[in-house]
């Protein structure tokens, strides 16, 4: 894993499309902005996990029909 320093309004730009900028620090919390094309898909972990487990369960059930 890279792991890089950022101070408020610094950014990290992600393969020329995708730029990610330190927008806010207040104590241990963090906010970022990210600008990304449409097609490219940005969620907080805890939501791309749900949408995963999501998927999984309807592959199972698309299993169990066939």
């Amino acid at each position: 894993m890279l792991v890089l320093s950022r101070k408020k309004n610094e950014s990290i730009v992600i393969n020329n499309e995708i730029t990610i900028v330190v927008v806010e620090i207040r104590g241990d919390k963090v906010r970022l902005g990210v600008e990304a094309p449409r097609e490219v898909p940005v969620h907080r972990r805890e939501v791309y996990d749900a949408i995963q487990r999501n998927h999984e369960g309807h592959e199972t059930e698309r299993t169990e029909e066939s």
